[in-house]
Parts: C-alpha cells; structure tokens; sequence
C-alpha cells in the first residue's frame, strides 16, 4: 500500500482501498515493526542480523502475519475514546440530487427523496423484495438504499480478516417512527463469512457511538445496525409480519444491551 501513487482517484469510493492507508511518520512505523519483531513475533529475543535470522523473515506466512498483526494494531490504535463534546457533521443523501439507473432493474418508491431504487440485475431477488416490502408498511416513514459511489459519506470503515482497513456502505437506511436501521441484506450462504462478520461489529461500534449523542444530534432516533438473512426476510414477510417489527428483532444489540435484556 505504501509503494502506491498518490492521485486525485484516490478520493473516490471504489478506489480507497488501492491507495496509501499511511503517508506521514513511516520511520515511526518502521520503528515499532522492527521492534515487534526483535522482542515479540516469536516470543523471544530475535536478532535478524545473526546467523542470517532475517530469512525467516521472507517466508510468506511469516510476513502475512507481521502484516497482519500491525495493521490491526495500528487501526485499534485510531479507535481512542472521545471524553470531550462530540463535535457532529450532518450529512444529507440529498447532497446527491439523482441517481442513474436503469428503468428495468429498479422500482418506482413513495417514501425516498429518489422516484426509483435499483436492485442488482443479478441475483437481485431478495434487494427487489426488501424495497417493495418498505415501500408499503405504513410503519416505515422513509428508506433508501445508498448507492455507494453515489453517497461515498455513507460508508463505514472496518479491518479485513487480512487485517488491512477497509470501506463498506451498508445496503439500506430505514427510518421508523422511534429509529434509524442500517440494514445489511444477505445471501443466507454469506452470513458467516469472516468479513461479514468484521463489517457487523464496526457497524454495531458506529451505531453505539451515536447513540451517545443528545436526541437532537441524531434525529431524536435510536440507531441500529441490522444484518438481516435471506432466509429470516421471507419467513416474516410471508407471514405478514411488519418490517419494523422484523428489524427491531434482528437487530444486533451491543454487549451492554445484552445484559440489560439478560441475554448475556
């Protein structure tokens, strides 16, 4: 990542993860991987320099996990706690006035600032499904489905199961009457991927620090994430059942709500 060019596509979505996670303090960083590996990657004092030690250095899983083990450390590094006030930036999905799509892979919507939502061409059955669904409870007061290129403020950031950082845009922001849900929709064969399951904590992270603001700086709502399975969606709707009650119900609770609802 270091070695790569600097250029003005780096500011853009799809291309964040191609370009320098770290420009500045690169001899601070060369520092504390030449210490980890003197005093802690094999639990033990290693000399690189005696007895042509620095070879092992070259074998693919031992550097895979040097990288690894500093990228994560450096990204845990970041996440300090915030003891002052919060200072809050507001961020409108109506900063993008149109979306470009195709009028045979969307549907026509009421309660989003957009006429029409895409869902994939392919594989799109359960994305269709989730938008028809919203767009007739009566308990759902507004939705949209956030096009990543598009709304390139509407992304969170988490560290691969490689331990390199990463972007992601949950699928769908859903308000109710007493919430906000950003909703992941997944193929239920994807739910237990290592990444999937990176993405759910630091959307559930992000969504307890919100929480932590006055009602007034997040809309006077309860934020959550949702992680919401193929199979589950199609269970409840073909039961009838309303989406806001299917997605307090599979929202994902952080570890003290857990505990206060004795799941814990």
């Amino acid at each position: 990542m270091l070695s790569a060019p600097i250029t003005k596509s780096a500011k853009t979505y799809a291309n964040k993860s191609h370009f320098p996670y770290l420009q500045i303090n690169q001899a601070k960083l060369a520092g504390w991987i030449d210490n980890y590996i003197r005093h802690r990657l094999f639990n033990t004092h290693f000399i690189p320099l005696e007895d042509e030690n620095w070879r092992v250095l070259l074998l693919d899983v031992v550097a895979q996990h040097i990288i690894t083990t500093l990228a994560r450390a450096l990204l845990a590094a970041e996440n300090t706690e915030i003891t002052a006030i919060a200072e809050v930036t507001h961020r409108y999905l109506s900063e993008v006035p149109k979306l470009t799509l195709r009028e045979s892979a969307s549907l026509p919507v009421n309660k989003c600032i957009y006429e029409r939502l895409p869902y994939p061409t392919k594989s799109g059955g359960f994305e269709k499904s989730f938008i028809e669904l919203a767009n007739h409870d009566g308990h759902v007061e507004a939705f949209c489905k956030i096009n990543e290129q598009k709304h390139d403020f509407a992304c969170l950031r988490y560290v691969k199961d490689d331990g390199l950082p990463a972007y992601y845009s949950p699928d769908f922001l859903v308000r109710t009457q007493s919430a906000i849900y950003l909703v992941e929709t997944k193929a239920q064969a994807q739910m237990n991927h290592p990444n999937v399951q990176r993405k759910q904590r630091a959307a559930v992270a992000w969504c307890d620090r919100i929480n932590e603001l006055t009602l007034e700086q997040r809309q006077k709502c309860d934020w959550h994430y949702v992680l919401l399975g193929e199979d589950l969606f199609y269970e409840w709707r073909d039961k009838n059942a309303r989406l806001d009650e299917l997605l307090h119900f599979a929202k994902l609770r952080s570890l003290d709500e857990k505990k206060q609802a004795g799941l814990w």
